[in-house]
C-alpha cells in the first residue's frame, strides 16, 4: 500500500482524542461540565485581551484550545506499559519525561506520551499521563505476589487493536477505515468496567496498602481516570467550579498566579464514587469505588533549566515554611511571597534565560529584511522588527500531579516512601527510551530562530 494512502498520525490522535472526550462525558457528566465552564471562561478572557488573541493566533495556540486536552491512565505491568508505547506511537505520541511520584507518597513513576514537533503539536496537542505501578513498593509479600499474579491474568488490550497496531508498525501507517477501527478498539483500554477482577476482601487489602493501588490491580482494565481541558484562566475556574457546588480541591497545584504564567497550574473536582461489583460465588457483593475525577489545567511558559532550578527552589521554600512539605490554609499565601523573587515580565524571563520563546519576524521585520542582517535577535525585538512568543509548557510537574492523585485518593491517604526514582527500570519496562523535555523546548526554540534568519 502508497504512503499516501495511509491517515496522518496526527489526524489518527485527533479522533482518537475526540472518541475519548465522548466517552469520558458519557461516563463522567461533570466533566461536560467542566468542558462547558472553561470554554465560558476562555471566551470572557479572550474577548477581554486582544493581545492575548494576537499571541495565540501567532503561535497556533487559540486553534487548538478549543480541543486540547490531557488524559492520565495507570497500568500495572511493564507489558502493558510497552504495547502503550506502541498504540501512542500509531498516533504520533512518545514519551517525554521521566517522573518519580514517590518521593510525593504515590507508588509510580510515569511519563507523557504527546507529539514533539510544532506542527503536531499545533494540530493537536493531545497528551496522556501514563503511569506504571511499582510493585515493589508493597511491602507486604504476600500481597505483592499476590497482586503481580491478579494483574499477570489480564489482558487490557483487545485482540483487534494488537493486530491492527502490529499492522500500522509492518506497514507503515492505517489507510482510513483501519485507522477508525484502531480509534474504536483501542478506546476499550481506557473504558471504566464496573465489575471488579478480585474478592471484596482482596479489594480491601490492596487499597489498605494504597488506594491507587486498588485502583490498578482490582479491574480488567486501567480506565482513564481524568481528561483535563484547558483555560486560560485557572483562578477564575476554581471560583466557577465553587459557585456551582461542585467540591473543587482546595489548593490549585502549581506556581501562584501571575502577570506571566509558568509552567503548569492543575485544580480539579473531588473523585466520584462508583458503584462496583465484586464476585462472591453466585452472587456479587455491591460496593464503591474512588478514583476518577475531573480536572482544569492553565499552562504557561516551559522553563529553561535555569529556569526550572529556581521555580524548584521557590517552590520548596513555600511548602518548608509551613512544615514538612505542608500545603495548609496558609500556603497560596507563602507560595506568593516565595514567588516573588521569580521574574514576572517576558522581557526579563527571556533575557535571563528563565524561559524558552517562539522568535518570528514582526511585519515591519518581512518588509525591511535589509534591517535583519546579523542583529542579534533581542536587538531585532527592541527595534520592532521580531516578536518573541512563549513557548508553552507541555509537560507535567510530578508535586502538582502527586498531589491531584493524593487528593482524589482521598484527603487520609498519605505514604512515607523513599525516594526511588529509577528511570533505567522504567525505560526497560518501557522498551524505549524517555526523551529530554528540555532538549525539545530548546530544538523548538532554535526551530524558530533558523526560520527568522531564513527569512
Amino acid at each position: 500500500m502508497s504512503a499516501d494512502r495511509f491517515v496522518s498520525p496526527d489526524d489518527i490522535r485527533s479522533l482518537f482524542a475526540q472518541a475519548m472526550s465522548t466517552m469520558y462525558r458519557t461516563e463522567v457528566p461533570l466533566y461536560g461540565t467542566l468542558v462547558d465552564l472553561v470554554a465560558e471562561i476562555n471566551d470572557a478572557v479572550l474577548t477581554a485581551d486582544p493581545a492575548l488573541v494576537e499571541q495565540l493566533d501567532r503561535t497556533d495556540e487559540r486553534a487548538r484550545l478549543d480541543q486540547e486536552r490531557h488524559g492520565a491512565i495507570r497500568v500495572g505491568t511493564a507489558e502493558e506499559l510497552a504495547t502503550l508505547g506502541r498504540l501512542f506511537a500509531v498516533m504520533g505520541m512518545h514519551p517525554v519525561g521521566y517522573y518519580d511520584l514517590s518521593v510525593a507518597g504515590v507508588p509510580v513513576h510515569s511519563t507523557a506520551f504527546r507529539p514533539r514537533t510544532a506542527k503536531a503539536l499545533a494540530h493537536n496537542p493531545f497528551r496522556v499521563f501514563t503511569s506504571l505501578l511499582r510493585l515493589e513498593l508493597i511491602e507486604d509479600a504476600a500481597l505483592r505476589d499476590e497482586a503481580a499474579r491478579i494483574l499477570a491474568q489480564r489482558r487490557i488490550f483487545t485482540d483487534t487493536a494488537l493486530a491492527l497496531i502490529a499492522q500500522a508498525e509492518r506497514d507503515g501507517g492505517l489507510d482510513e477505515a483501519d485507522a477508525r477501527r484502531f480509534v474504536i478498539e483501542s478506546l476499550e483500554t481506557f473504558r471504566w468496567h464496573g465489575d471488579a477482577t478480585v474478592s471484596l476482601a482482596t479489594y480491601h487489602a490492596l487499597h489498605d496498602a494504597h488506594r491507587l493501588i486498588a485502583d490498578v490491580v482490582s479491574f480488567r482494565g486501567p480506565h482513564i481516570n481524568h481528561l483535563t481541558p484547558r483555560t486560560l484562566d485557572i483562578d477564575a475556574a476554581q471560583a466557577a467550579m465553587l459557585a456551582r457546588g461542585i467540591d473543587a480541591k482546595a489548593v490549585v497545584e502549581g506556581p501562584p498566579p501571575r502577570r506571566c504564567p509558568i509552567l503548569l497550574r492543575q485544580t480539579s473536582f473531588k473523585a466520584l464514587q462508583e458503584t462496583v461489583h465484586f464476585p462472591a460465588g453466585d452472587a456479587a457483593d455491591a460496593g464503591t469505588h474512588t478514583a476518577r475525577f475531573g480536572e482544569i489545567e492553565q499552562r504557561g511558559l516551559a522553563l529553561t533549566p535555569k529556569g526550572r532550578a529556581l521555580y524548584d527552589q521557590l517552590l520548596a521554600q513555600a511548602r518548608d515554611s509551613g512544615g514538612a512539605g505542608s500545603t495548609g490554609q496558609d500556603y497560596p499565601t507563602r507560595l506568593a511571597a516565595a514567588f516573588q523573587a521569580f521574574p514576572d515580565d517576558h522581557d526579563t524571563l527571556r533575557r535571563e534565560g528563565l524561559g524558552y520563546y517562539r522568535y518570528a519576524l514582526t511585519d515591519a521585520g518581512r518588509g525591511n529584511p535589509a534591517a535583519i542582517g546579523d542583529l542579534p535577535a533581542e536587538a531585532l525585538i527592541d527595534a520592532g522588527l521580531a516578536s518573541a512568543d512563549p513557548i508553552v509548557y507541555e509537560d507535567f510537574l510530578p508535586v502538582s500531579a502527586a498531589g491531584i492523585f493524593q487528593s482524589n485518593l482521598g484527603g487520609e491517604e498519605q505514604r512515607a516512601y523513599a525516594a526511588h526514582a529509577n528511570r533505567d527500570a522504567f525505560e526497560q519496562a518501557l522498551g524505549m527510551r524517555v526523551d529530554d523535555e528540555f532538549a525539545i523546548y530548546e530544538r523548538l526554540q532554535a526551530e524558530s530562530l533558523a526560520a527568522l534568519r531564513a527569512a
